[in-house]
């Protein structure tokens, strides 16, 4: 049996989502979005917020400066980033380490080269001049009052390559006052096997170690663990792995790792139950979709969808699940498709407020969704679609109208200019049938607006409702035109949104049962 390691006595969680996170390919953080971010970072419980480089980066000089003024952080600590000073000169008049000292921080981050062909090629300097950068900025620094850590650069890479001359690099880092020397795996080809030996080289030295780790094999969160297991008391990371390349250890697996996994108290012992919300709220800020599949936090990290798990779950949820969803502020999710069976429809039934104690109806409901889905239908993502199936085949579905006919059509008078598009609905609202034609940014739009306008005259809380998003999938490519077409529409009003399907022989078709089933769903439960 393994023994679970023992905490440190002091335990950084150092985040870097601000500086790291945001060179990721795509991803622009303005100042206001930095300072968002930096106090959903504090919510969280995180020891240390890295905001960036100020002197080298215009917008995060600006941050700094709108930090000093405007962040109030309850217990993190503010870090400024930089570099040595340059080669041939001295700390005390370097531009960029006049930068660090200005940056109103009591902590520094200096990035210094461990990997002697780094310094030989990239710095162009000895390797001697090397540690004399590090001595003569870490002491500069500490003189100045400020408290140093120092990222030891490709330091994994450096270590194999020459692993004398990189320890030497910690030793001088320690030697000139750094609180906390981080061994970086800056290009991410490190494996977990490997990283022990390496860290406790260095922590023969006598320093505090921190880990630093890129996800270029995959292992970023692994390798930050098994530094962690051989001594690393410091370890820096990104909110959901933001980052260049493949991106960096994901601080949201760490922190719930150490948590619920070693039993240690990384957040300060602030509980994890914010820990979903915080991961989509600054996905929300940076413009990132969130990664369904991502540990712990992912919408689809509790999902199930097989028939065998949701028998065992029905006994007990923590039969296919390693911790309560609850711990995170996550949620279990009971997938329904065409591998579902009766223990999926009556979780799901229970989920949305049914209670199918009858064997047979779940039973009857699972049948029809494996035959619907067969022709097309998908009810994994359309929740609402699934509950109005439900209700029909339960028969307690109350339409509040009922669709008599509609037709739509687009006219174009000449090529490469817009269409005219219209659409006329028949319907009966409360008895009282009407028709209404209605043109249309497009055929749906069209459609969206006739109907919306026909239920207006008896439900007027529909006028609120909003398409969100549209996506259109194309079933059986092989037939070519003549395919079958799925859509998913989403719809909502500013506080919910709801998803239903349609599927037809072509997408005006699948569109209008989406769209329809959009607004009875909303009509139904009263939105």
């Amino acid at each position: 049996m393994t023994l679970t390691p023992v905490a440190p006595e002091s335990l950084h969680i150092y985040d870097t989502t601000l500086r790291d996170g945001a060179q990721q390919e795509g991803l622009r953080l303005t100042v206001s979005d930095k300072l968002r971010i930096a106090a959903l970072l504090d919510e969280l419980g995180v020891t240390h917020i890295e905001g960036g480089w100020p002197g080298a980066n215009p917008n995060d000089t600006a941050f700094f400066a709108a930090a000093a003024e405007q962040l109030n952080l309850r217990s993190a600590t503010l870090v400024a980033f930089g570099s040595t000073r340059r080669p041939g000169g001295k700390a005390a008049d370097d531009p960029l380490v006049a930068a660090l000292r200005d940056a109103q921080t009591s902590h520094i981050c200096l990035v210094a080269k461990s990997h002697d062909r780094h310094v030989e090629q990239a710095l162009r300097t000895t390797l001697d001049e090397n540690l004399a950068m590090v001595r003569d900025t870490v002491s500069h620094l500490v003189n100045e009052g400020k408290r140093v850590f120092v990222d030891c650069e490709h330091f994994f890479d450096g270590f194999r390559r020459n692993e004398a001359y990189s320890l030497e690099v910690v030793r001088a880092a320690a030697e000139a006052g750094a609180e906390v020397v981080v061994l970086c795996d800056t290009n991410g080809g490190m494996l977990p096997s490997w990283m022990g030996d390496v860290v406790s080289s260095a922590a023969a030295i006598g320093v505090d170690l921190g880990i630093h780790c890129h996800n270029d094999t995959g292992c970023a969160v692994a390798n930050s663990m098994a530094a962690v297991e051989a001594g690393a008391m410091h370890v820096q990371g990104t909110i959901n792995g933001y980052g260049e390349r493949t991106g960096n250890a994901d601080l949201t697996t760490v922190v719930a790792n150490l948590q619920l996994k070693y039993g240690w108290e990384p957040l300060g012992g602030r509980g994890l139950e914010s820990l979903t919300h915080i991961s989509h709220a600054i996905a929300e800020i940076a413009n990132q979709a969130p990664h369904a599949r991502q540990p712990y936090v992912g919408h689809s990290s509790f999902a199930h969808k097989a028939g065998l798990h949701a028998s065992a779950i029905r006994v007990d949820p923590n039969l296919y699940q390693h911790i309560d969803p609850a711990l995170v502020g996550n949620d279990m999710r009971m997938l329904i498709s065409d591998m579902s069976g009766r223990a999926n429809i009556q979780i799901k039934a229970e989920q949305l407020g049914f209670d199918l104690p009858d064997r047979d109806t779940a039973a009857r409901v699972a049948e029809v969704v494996k035959d619907r889905e067969a022709n097309g239908y998908s009810y994994e993502a359309s929740d609402a679609s699934f509950e109005l199936l439900m209700r029909d085949i339960l028969g307690t579905l109350d339409k509040p109208f009922e669709v008599g006919a509609w037709e739509v059509a687009t006219r174009h008078a000449a090529l490469n200019t817009p269409g005219d598009s219209s659409a006329t609905v028949t319907m009966s609202v409360d008895g009282d049938e009407k028709t209404v034609t209605a043109a249309g940014n497009g055929p749906v739009n069209a459609l969206d607006s006739a109907l919306r306008e026909v239920l207006s005259h008896g439900f007027e809380q529909v006028l609120p409702y909003r398409l969100s998003d549209y996506r259109v999938r194309i079933l059986e490519a092989g037939f070519g035109t003549d395919a079958v077409v799925r859509v998913l529409i989403d719809m909502g009003t500013t506080d919910r949104t709801w998803t239903t399907v349609g599927v037809g022989t072509n997408v005006i078709e699948a569109s209008w049962e989406a769209l329809s089933d959009g607004y009875l769903y909303g009509l139904v439960k009263g939105y």
